[in-house]
């Protein structure tokens, strides 16, 4: 029997390597942006040319490469980071496991272009598909300059698999917002197309984080510090007003890496446990200083993924630094009491005298009796006879029957009473022929969330927000697909501000934006004069809502159209559904639950939630035998 295991070859190694390391452009801006960082770089420029399928330059002022290091730097884990295993317990550094620049080069046609300060000339390295094609001396500047072209030509399925530019645009600018917020001493720029998207000089934290997502953000963030032996935290989380449903900045960074961690992001949301409404985000970016030995950072190969030996220990130091913050600020009620401007309570002393303290006393008349018809009893000021003048409606609100009241809420002709400031009515579309709700007997609220329906088999409960919502969802997906969307002209137009990630990702859903009916202008610099918006959301900051339809889309992180409708559809059913608490009329509860059967599936809302629950007769039966 012939032997069937053999070694692959270098260049199909790299490129299942490459899999793991270079998913999309935006991978290889990490790794080539990392490595300038640990060069020592203060200036880093980016040039992307179709949102980095056709070019990718990363040129950097780092100390650069010298003629040897810049070939074995695209070895297979060539690396002057570690130099045996106890390093990788040690780490101070972006990058340190020498696959990067190798998985580039195995997917690309990569340029590089390095000095060192040393040194009078530099050395030019041309490599296309792990193959070294051209190295030679040539005159450039000093440190490094990286040029990726054609990002998997070699590799046809991986290319087709990309998304759209603007899709993988965005997901070049979320690696970019990663990187820049933890060295805000270095000077970088992002160029796209020709177009400058990014111009960030060198600051503090507070003035990179207002850089990159604007001024306002800078008013909503209270800085956080606490130093302990375990662990030091420093950053800025937002202000319970900042909060919002969608879209709110929340980073991890720990030694200088971005991390995700759900389990301290727990942490930081407990604090705001009852200052915030149910549901929504505050921003956050927190900046976790620990022994490298602590942590391993080798556990996922984009590093995003940190595994930390005092987990619960670090949970509870974050969650008592932000509550701590939030208090110091006034952002959440507390008492202080070390403050001096506390009053001053005495003490009381046993038997002691003071001639400022007395024992209260109290008078009262022995003589007076309330029962007896005295002068001095009380009196109405007038005897009000015919009372009943006052109440014309209270025997309108009996039934036949005086010892059984109608139901809270209910006239005796079956009307709905309104609510104080007027319900708004429900735009509904005709219903449908095959209801099954019994047609004898009205239909009835309870507690303003639910509505009680007599049907052929039992009793049928109905959510009235989710029937809603799965109404509003039908239509609005059928909106977008016809694309026929209602638009009502705003009073005076709205100004939003968007960062640059957002902006780029704006143009992506522009098209299903004006097929809603918003009319979005661009006024440059991340600035949207929005002039319109759908009919039928009154009460609702149309600013707001847009902001949350684009969080939506962005975070369906699909460039497929449908997905895409279904994203904006769900966002608007969900802003503009009635709300729990409202009261509904005979008619309006009859045309939602009509338009609720109209509908191809009445079950579950679009994310799954259960609209309806039957009681069957026989179960209210067994109750009373």
């Amino acid at each position: 029997m012939s032997d069937i295991i053999r070694l692959l070859p270098d260049s199909v190694a790299n490129q299942i390597a490459a899999g793991e390391v270079i998913q999309r452009p935006a991978s290889v801006i990490k790794e080539l942006v990392e490595n300038a960082v640990d060069a020592g770089a203060t200036e880093i420029q980016i040039i992307i040319v179709d949102a980095g399928r056709t070019q990718i330059q990363v040129v950097d002022n780092g100390k650069g490469m010298s003629h040897t290091d810049a070939r074995l730097s695209f070895e297979r884990h060539a690396t002057s980071k570690i130099r045996e295993a106890s390093d990788l317990f040690a780490l101070t550094t972006m990058g340190f496991r020498g696959e990067a620049l190798a998985s580039i080069a195995a997917v690309a046609q990569v340029e590089l272009r390095t000095r060192m300060a040393s040194e009078e000339l530099g050395t030019m390295l041309c490599i296309a598909g792990s193959k070294v094609e051209k190295q030679e001396t040539v005159s450039c500047a000093i440190g490094s300059n990286f040029s990726v072209k054609n990002l998997f030509y070699n590799i046809p399925a991986r290319r087709k698999f990309l998304k759209t530019n603007h899709t993988e645009l965005s997901n070049i600018l979320t690696e970019f917002e990663r990187i820049v917020l933890v060295h805000p001493e270095v000077f970088f720029r992002l160029i796209s197309n020709e177009q400058e998207l990014f111009n960030l000089p060198k600051g503090n934290i507070r003035q990179r984080i207002a850089q990159v997502f604007g001024k306002r953000l800078n008013q909503q963030i209270l800085p956080v510090e606490v130093i302990t032996s375990l662990i030091n935290i420093t950053g800025f989380v937002g202000k319970p007003d900042s909060s919002k449903k969608k879209g709110a900045q929340q980073f991890f960074f720990v030694n200088n890496r971005y991390m995700r961690h759900p389990y301290f992001h727990k942490a930081v949301m407990e604090a705001y446990e009852k200052l915030i409404p149910v549901g929504e985000q505050v921003p956050y970016f927190l900046y976790l200083e620990v022994a490298p030995g602590d942590i391993d950072v080798n556990i996922h190969p984009t590093k995003t993924e940190i595994k930390f030996e005092n987990e619960v220990a670090i949970w509870q130091i974050i969650l008592a630094a932000v509550r701590e913050s939030l208090g110091k600020y006034d952002a959440a009620p507390q008492i202080d009491f070390d403050t001096d401007d506390m009053p001053q309570i005495p003490v009381f002393e046993s038997g002691a005298k003071s001639s400022s303290a007395f024992e209260p006393t109290v008078e009262y008349d022995l003589s007076y009796n309330p029962f007896q018809n005295s002068a001095n009893s009380y009196r109405p000021s007038r005897q009000i006879d015919e009372w009943e003048a006052l109440y014309p409606s209270v025997e309108k609100g009996m039934s036949n029957d005086s010892s059984f009241p109608l139901y809270e809420g209910m006239e005796a002709d079956g009307e709905s009473l309104r609510s104080s400031d007027e319900s708004a009515s429900l735009n509904l579309r005709p219903g449908a022929t095959t209801s099954p709700v019994d047609l004898g007997y009205q239909p009835f609220q309870i507690k303003g969330r639910y509505i009680l329906l007599s049907v052929k088999s039992g009793l049928l409960f109905v959510d009235q927000r989710r029937a809603h919502i799965r109404v509003l969802f039908e239509q609005y997906k059928k909106q977008l697909a016809q694309q026929k969307g209602t638009s009502q002209r705003l009073l005076f137009p709205e100004i939003i501000e968007l960062s640059p990630h957002e902006s780029a990702f704006l143009k992506e859903i522009e098209v299903e934006l004006r097929t809603l009916g918003f009319d979005l202008s661009d006024l440059g610099g991340g600035s949207y004069s929005l002039s319109a918006a759908p009919g039928g959301i009154e009460g609702i900051p149309p600013t707001r809502l847009v902001s949350d339809l684009l969080h939506a889309a962005m975070e369906s992180g699909s460039a497929i159209t449908e997905k895409v409708h279904y994203e904006l559809a769900l966002t608007m059913a969900r802003s503009t559904a009635i709300v729990y608490g409202q009261v509904l009329s005979v008619e309006e509860m009859t045309r939602l639950v009509d338009s609720l059967f109209a509908c191809p599936l009445q079950n579950h809302t679009p994310d799954g939630k259960t609209i309806l629950y039957l009681q069957k007769e026989e179960e209210l039966d067994k109750f009373f035998k």
